[in-house]
């Protein structure tokens, strides 16, 4: 039972228990719900500057998803880790910006894009390796072939892998932005797939020719051949930096162009037709194609950087040093390459040739940057 207390506030008594007064609920409007803003009647986000005329669904989505101090949280950051380090540090990378919310990925890569790209690329795939199984063209490989796709092709998925898990991954969450977040973790993904396309090809070759391919081979090449010591030397390296922005820069600017295309596309590419093999050309061109996705995104990351007005000659001096400290590292993974290039019976092009395009390629993107040649590239 419950009968009106001191100020009309009703009394709700229980079997054995003293009544209790609850205060009468009274609704009213919240100060900032009932408020209006400018933009308030807006059918489109307003807190920022979109880089065209329109917001992009991209930005919509992208764009101070990630809060920041600098910007909404007039308190701080919400969160620190256990050495009271903050949610996210300006001194994780020697890099510096004066708005670090200006960058866009130029591939305006957000979930929806996302998937419908990997969703089509998995389907090239697929459809490939069914018609390669379903006319038996493992068959009409040549056999010298196999032994190099067994040995080299395939030890190329653990470059692909290392880089992906280790690289791209813990750079993703380091980084100052939702935007640089989103992109880093699409090379990661990017990277993260090619090594399981080319593990599920090596699985596909074993299985359709078990008695003449060593599918396991690839393990002791990554681990022990001289020829791949150097780009496992390269790889690893990357694995123990503590700066985000150099991860990038080492992977992408540096470590692609000079290695990755260069066995990719100067040897894979080009000498896989030759054996009889056009089901590995598919996967490795997609490989290509995502890099090349990879690359315009991190061209405009480090191009906002190095034109910054007020730490623009800072960050290109920053750049130089890791020009110096990682281009002679790939290079010498690169020159360690050369052997594969005499293994097939039928050679599409020379080493000298496909190195030559390789460091051709790698001056256009330094260009791109405003960056200059280093002794070592100028003198190989």
């Amino acid at each position: 039972m419950s009968e009106p207390g001191p100020e009309g506030r009703p009394i709700l008594e229980a079997a054995g228990r003293p009544g209790r007064s609850i205060p009468q609920v009274v609704l009213t409007d919240a100060e900032a719900g009932a408020a209006e803003f400018a933009g308030s009647t807006s059918r489109v986000f307003n807190y920022f500057t979109p880089q065209k005329r329109r917001n992009t669904t991209y930005e919509n989505v992208t764009v101070d998803v990630q809060p920041d101090p600098e910007r909404y949280l007039t308190q701080g950051w919400i969160y620190s880790f256990a050495d009271g380090t903050m949610g996210y540090e300006a001194d994780w990378t020697r890099m510096k910006s004066s708005d670090w919310h200006a960058y866009r990925d130029p591939n305006g890569e957000w979930e929806r894009t996302f998937y419908r790209h990997q969703t089509r690329n998995v389907h090239q795939v697929q459809q490939t390796m069914e018609l390669a199984r379903t006319t038996n063209v493992f068959a009409d490989w040549d056999e010298k072939w196999l032994e190099i796709f067994a040995k080299h092709v395939s030890t190329w998925m653990h470059p692909e892998h290392g880089l992906g898990m280790y690289v791209f991954v813990r750079a993703q969450r380091e980084a100052m932005t939702n935007m640089h977040n989103n992109a880093i973790s699409v090379m990661a993904i990017h990277k993260m797939r090619a090594a399981q396309d080319i593990a599920l090809l090596n699985l596909e070759v074993s299985q359709q020719l078990p008695d003449k391919f060593d599918e396991s081979v690839h393990q002791e090449v990554w681990m022990e051949d001289p020829m791949w010591q150097g780009v496992r030397e390269n790889v690893e390296r990357m694995f123990v930096l503590g700066d985000w922005a150099e991860e990038v820069f080492a992977a992408n600017i540096v470590f692609e162009p000079l290695v990755g295309e260069l066995f990719r596309s100067g040897f894979v590419m080009h000498a896989a037709p030759l054996q009889g093999d056009y089901v590995t050309p598919t996967v490795i061109g997609l490989i290509r194609t995502e890099y090349e996705r990879d690359l315009n995104a991190t061209r405009d990351m480090f191009t906002l950087l190095v034109e910054d007005e007020e730490h623009g000659e800072e960050n290109k001096q920053v750049m130089q040093e890791w020009l110096d400290k990682w281009v002679p590292l790939s290079i010498k993974a690169a020159q360690g390459l050369e052997p594969i290039w005499s293994e097939p019976e039928v050679q599409a092009m020379s080493f000298e040739e496909s190195f030559g395009q390789a460091k051709s390629r790698f001056e256009d993107i330094l260009s791109d940057l405003g960056l200059q040649l280093t002794e070592e590239l100028v003198q190989k």
